[in-house]
């Protein structure tokens, strides 16, 4: 969008409070001056401190504008000047980008334009997200889409964002965003690990499943699955820069709407700070080895006394008495296997994903089928994910991730895998995230259900989902 097509950028000052703004304004023929406004008032009720905050919008006697945040940084498209980023400070900028995306889409507003110059890293060291709402209605953008679809498009923005920013590369024909077109390989992207050497495999596969560069994999079709699928990443956060000094003039000419701010210097990543582990290693030796200085001189001097005082010992390591007590500490427990449960229809639940459930990877899911309604379609009671122990195991704690899906859910143990040998534990509503359960108290079992009585909504019906699944138990 360029100040042909009706709209123009400005950087201005607010004279109240003396500070930098960002000012769209219209020319009389633009027509969508009122839908404009209106995402505006929208948007300005937004939370998220990752999203730019809007402070005005008007449209009166033909005059229309938006007021709004100035941000002064360094835009992905800046940071991908000299290469692609290191990998895991490029994903850790495009989950903070999709959680604040996801807030947007919860309350109605989606972008529909995640170009590299939208994704800013301030000058105050945070990230950013330029023109939600605003952006959409601009250029048309939402006209005719469901929410699904808005959804979905996002969803592939922040795809396109997060392979930029692996390997510099732009995953479209279609937009004009300043970074070269990603290579094909027989008529497809390739991955971004074909694309730079080095990309973590988990990344990857992020970026595949929400692009769709691999048919094996489902793709996600919402901001909130990629905001889950990368919660994990680490967060560094890049050294300080000083701040530029605003300017306190209105730019003489306009800039693209779309367009970006000037940028500060590359930020650096501070260096790592010493671990506290590290820290306590490196006191435990010099204690010992004080110690140990102290126990020959006093030998020393109380062989030249004509005495031989006994040297001091060390207390015991606190290793030796954790080895002492093993056998009644909680440890991991190996799942032996995974079922799709539908013992009430035909008797399995897709089963071919539930190893899925347990292959530690937050990226891969096992998830029912889709019904016509929280209560299964009235066709069944429940279905769920029945897991082997391999042995008769007294179970202290299970961390289940659900993702975003919801439900009621029942843990249900026995040593038995049928119906009537499963006893219900506990039961927990809207589950939603990784829920911890509280296992003490619990016999000693073989089998471990993961039972849904009622299902969440999902597109246009209702199914779960589990992402991962640790157990711990007690050694015996």
């Amino acid at each position: 969008m360029n100040e042909s097509s009706g709209a123009t950028f400005w950087k201005a000052i607010d004279e109240v409070l003396a500070r930098p703004v960002a000012v769209h304004t219209f020319s009389p023929d633009f027509e969508r001056q009122h839908e404009v406004v209106i995402a505006a008032r929208a948007a300005s009720r937004l939370t998220d401190p990752r999203l730019t905050q809007v402070f005005d919008a008007a449209d009166e006697d033909g005059v229309a504008y938006v007021v709004s945040e100035w941000v002064s940084g360094e835009s992905l498209l800046d940071l991908l000047s000299a290469g692609p980023l290191e990998a895991e400070r490029g994903a850790a900028l495009v989950a903070e980008a999709a959680e604040a995306i996801a807030h947007a889409h919860e309350h109605g507003l989606a972008h529909l334009n995640l170009t590299p110059n939208r994704l800013m890293w301030t000058s105050g060291n945070t990230v950013k997200v330029l023109g939600v709402g605003v952006d959409a209605a601009i250029l048309d953008a939402a006209e005719g889409l469901t929410e699904e679809e808005r959804a979905q498009a996002d969803a592939e923005g922040l795809g396109r964002l997060l392979y930029a920013a692996l390997t510099g590369h732009w995953p479209s024909p279609d937009d004009d965003c300043g970074l070269p077109e990603a290579p094909v390989d027989d008529a497809h992207y390739c991955t971004p690990r074909q694309v730079t050497a080095g990309v973590p495999n988990y990344l990857d596969t992020i970026t595949s499943r929400i692009l769709g560069l691999r048919k094996s994999v489902e793709p996600m079709d919402s901001p909130m699955e990629v905001a889950e699928a990368l919660a994990e990443v680490p967060r560094p956060a890049p050294a300080s820069v000083s701040t530029l000094p605003p300017a306190v003039e209105l730019r003489s000419e306009p800039v693209d709407t779309i367009g970006r701010p000037p940028m500060p210097p590359m930020i650096h990543r501070p260096a790592p700070r010493r671990s506290p582990a590290l820290s306590r290693f490196v006191l435990t030796v010099v204690v010992l080895l004080a110690m140990v200085v102290v126990g020959v001189g006093a030998w020393t001097l109380g062989k030249s006394l004509g005495t031989e005082p006994a040297v001091p010992t060390a207390a015991p390591s606190a290793t030796a008495g954790e080895e002492g007590q093993a056998a009644g500490k909680p440890v991991e427990v190996k799942i032996a296997g995974a079922t799709g449960f539908d013992p009430l229809g035909d008797g399995e639940e897709r089963n071919e994903l539930a190893a899925l459930a347990i292959d530690g990877s937050a990226t891969t899911d096992w998830h029912s089928e889709t019904y016509g309604g929280p209560d299964f379609g009235r066709l069944k009671e429940g279905v769920g994910l029945l897991l082997d122990l391999g042995k008769e195991t007294r179970l202290t704690q299970a961390v289940i991730d659900f993702g975003a899906s919801g439900g009621t859910v029942e843990l249900r143990t026995g040593a038995s895998p049928e119906p009537d040998g499963l006893k219900t534990f506990l039961t927990r509503e809207n589950v939603s995230g990784k829920v911890t359960f509280d296992l003490n108290g619990s016999s000693p079992t073989r089998y471990l259900l993961v039972w849904f009585t009622e299902l969440p909504p999902h597109n246009n019906g209702f199914r779960t989902m589990i992402r991962d699944v640790k157990l711990m138990g007690v050694k015996e």
